[in-house]
């Protein structure tokens, strides 16, 4: 089994940091909030857009996928009592001329093999699409 760690120390009122490897986020873990740093929320949205972004990565030099780029467009809705992440949406978007099929063959693989997206589709209601970049 792989294993992660993360190391994350309060800086003040206002935010924290985390710490991996030689890499390090700021956090925004004040009650008044931050614009400058990810709160815990958007942290999650993060970590499920980079887990799709890195399955494209793994699995379109395999399957042959040939692309320009991505983007993940997320949106999380919050439940208040209890606080629990009720629903998030994604479009996935990839700037390529892969045909209809061979697009859905990535989203197929993308929710298949993502750690993330299998971690968070088993806690909440978890969709999205998967679409070609426009232009």
């Amino acid at each position: 089994m792989l294993e992660y760690s993360v190391e994350t120390s309060r800086v003040d009122a206002r935010g924290s940091v985390a710490r991996t490897k030689d890499a390090e986020i700021v956090l925004d873990t004040g009650v008044d909030g931050r614009a400058d740093a990810f709160n815990p929320a958007e942290l999650l949205l993060a970590a499920l857009s980079a887990c799709m972004i890195k399955g494209i990565e793994r699995i379109a030099p395999v399957n042959r996928f040939e692309y320009r780029g991505v983007e993940v467009r997320l949106k999380g809705k919050r439940q208040d009592s209890p606080p629990f992440m009720a629903e998030i949406t994604y479009e996935l978007i990839i700037d390529t001329d892969e045909d209809d099929r061979r697009l859905e063959l990535m989203h197929k693989n993308v929710r298949k093999y993502g750690t993330i997206y299998n971690t968070v589709a088993a806690a909440t209601k978890l969709e999205g699409t998967i679409r070609r970049k426009d232009g």
